[in-house]
């Protein structure tokens, strides 16, 4: 069973990965011909991780029915 420490710094890790992908794919829109095959690879990454997130912090925030 991995622990509230271990999931927040997981958190941590995959939320800076995903700020970190941000700037790789603005940069590689400003260059002259944009790799679109690598920034659509990015993006893609992107959205797993976001995934990841999203279910790191539903381990996090107990389920309350009101």
């Amino acid at each position: 069973m991995v622990d509230e420490a271990q999931i927040r710094v997981r958190l941590d890790e995959i939320r800076t990965e995903h700020r970190d992908l941000d700037s790789a794919i603005a940069a590689l829109w400003s260059l002259t011909v944009p790799d679109q095959l690598q920034i659509a690879r990015l993006k893609k990454r992107k959205l797993r991780l976001r995934d990841e997130i999203a279910a790191f912090e539903d381990q996090l925030i107990p389920d309350i029915i009101a």
